[in-house]
């Protein structure tokens, strides 16, 4: 009789421990987690990070970090290199009943401010830029197969300019899909990018693509479009590196991208419309500067129009670059005096001709 109370108790008393020590794990795995994350971000040569928090569901298999902060050890601003607010991460439930293990990624106000100073000390021997942006990729277990940015800001802030240089993108809005290529198609590109932000002085930008991650050297083929941004915007900028002031102005940008195994073919298109140029009181040489600036801006652009553009082509291999010089000069007088540049992206790069410039330069080698 006595052993068959003991077995009761047996009974019921193991799975209320195993219950009990499910429960504490369940409530300790965050923590556990979260120590894991703070340790390897820690661990980054040249570089220091953390996290305030995470939240973990084991049901749905997602997790969401909060307040992750990364920058250089010896940075001299307090301003954070990397700021992502709120970053869920999970399981694609589209992908998985396709047979395929893949992870999205939602991230809520992340922000990226390259602080000049700061980027351009001295690291370690040991450190590379690869090792913050592997250690970050590090943090989700499975390839990525759909992300997703709201209300993100990437900024290039230079703090010893004076007044202080902050050209920067608000408001972004980017959704990335079928990276690791889950769907397949027949398109050689499978993947799909769309980004909106908000420049510095108002101007909406806007960029489209597709790609094909998967390869070690991804093909891309982009299309990027600036417009509406107030030039006086960007005073501090061009005053600091050309001694030039804008009074009033319309910069617009058009940009088109194709790389195809590791072969890059495009142009950048900068128009600027109705511009014009201030001098300082106190200066003679700078009113001299922009007055002969703005005798050639005079001579270099579109009246008809009243544009100041040039279109920079830009080809060749990933690892030799070119811009053409003559091109770009011989690009602002056919603006100024044959046919204004139209503020629009010109359609004229394609991925295919791109791809079969790769090839011809394989054989070539």
């Amino acid at each position: 009789m006595a052993k068959k109370k003991i077995y009761k108790r047996k009974r019921y008393l193991v799975p209320l421990i195993i219950l009990i020590l499910l429960i504490g794990l369940r409530i300790a795995l965050p923590y556990i987690v979260k120590n894991y994350v703070n340790k390897v971000l820690a661990d980054i040569p040249g570089h220091y990070g953390h996290v305030e928090d995470i939240d973990l569901s084991l049901i749905t298999g997602a997790y969401t970090i909060h307040q992750l902060y990364l920058n250089k050890v010896n940075a001299g601003s307090q301003i954070p290199f990397l700021h992502f607010e709120k970053t869920n991460i999970s399981i694609e439930w589209s992908s998985l009943l396709k047979g395929k293990v893949v992870s999205e990624i939602n991230m809520t106000r992340p922000e990226m401010i390259y602080v000049f100073e700061d980027q351009q000390k001295a690291t370690p021997e040991d450190a590379d830029v690869e090792d913050w942006s592997k250690a970050l990729t590090d943090l989700v277990p499975i390839d990525i197969n759909k992300l997703e940015i709201h209300n993100g800001k990437v900024a290039f802030v230079q703090l010893t300019a004076d007044p202080n240089i902050d050209l920067h993108l608000e408001n972004l809005e980017l959704y990335a899909i079928n990276l690791r290529n889950v769907v397949r198609k027949e398109a050689r590109l499978p993947s799909n990018l769309s980004a909106d932000a908000v420049s510095i002085g108002g101007g909406d930008l806007h960029l489209e693509g597709q790609m094909d991650l998967v390869k070690q050297i991804p093909d891309m083929d982009l299309s990027l479009t600036l417009e509406n941004a107030n030039a006086t915007s960007l005073n501090d900028f061009t005053n600091h590196y050309a001694g030039l002031d804008f009074d009033k102005g319309n910069f617009n940008l058009y940009s088109e991208m194709a790389i195809a195994d590791g072969y890059l073919k495009g142009y950048i298109k900068p128009i600027i419309k109705d511009a014009k140029l201030i001098g300082k009181e106190d200066a003679f040489l700078e009113i001299l500067w922009e007055g002969f600036v703005g005798f050639f801006k005079f001579i270099l652009k579109n009246h008809k129009e009243n544009t100041l553009a040039t279109k920079v082509p830009i080809e060749g291999d990933l690892k030799n670059v070119k811009t053409k010089t003559w091109p770009t000069v011989t690009n602002i007088f056919k603006n100024a005096w044959i046919k204004a540049f139209k503020g629009i992206i010109d359609d004229d790069i394609e991925f295919k001709n791109v791809q079969k410039k790769a090839n011809e330069q394989k054989e070539e080698k």
